[in-house]
């Protein structure tokens, strides 16, 4: 449910790096969206994050803490839900270049080495995004045991 093979057989579009997103390719429909990280190697893990200083607040997490969070087998480092998918994944990834905006969830994949290497997906829904985010994040924690690496709460 959670590899990139099957999001996109369930509709999921986009699968670009960080480094490759553009936000005008993402409608202005709300939706859920979903940060993937090959599940092939260990991860590496930075001390400092280039996510941005929110409020003046420092988005980094001893690498201690990241490395207890981080989930084995599977792709999937965070799933988010957007109002506006264009809007909200354009906040994301300015957050992740350093600008105090307004992500703070899902901040720990900025503390990956190589963040702009991640990719990120995203579908519209018909449904409420929240709804569907916490259905998503209910099955990924019945399938693995625990919320995704970058997901902090439900």
């Amino acid at each position: 449910m959670f590899s990139s093979e099957a999001l996109r057989a369930s509709g999921f579009d986009g699968f670009v790096t960080w480094a490759e997103f553009n936000p005008r390719t993402v409608a202005d429909l709300g939706g859920v969206y979903i940060v993937l990280r090959s599940a092939d190697t260990a991860p590496s893990f930075e001390a400092v994050s280039c996510g941005g200083h929110f409020k003046g607040r420092n988005p980094a997490v001893g690498l201690d803490q990241l490395r207890a969070k981080w989930v084995s087998g599977t792709e999937t480092v965070y799933i988010g839900k957007a109002t506006n998918l264009r809007t909200r994944l354009r906040q994301y990834r300015a957050f992740g270049s350093g600008r105090a905006v307004g992500h703070w969830g899902g901040r720990y994949i900025w503390q990956l080495t190589e963040p702009l290497q991640l990719h990120v997906c995203w579908k519209a829904t018909e449904e409420p995004p929240e709804t569907v985010e916490s259905a998503l994040l209910r099955s990924f924690t019945t399938q693995h045991g625990s919320l995704p690496f970058a997901n902090l709460r439900n």
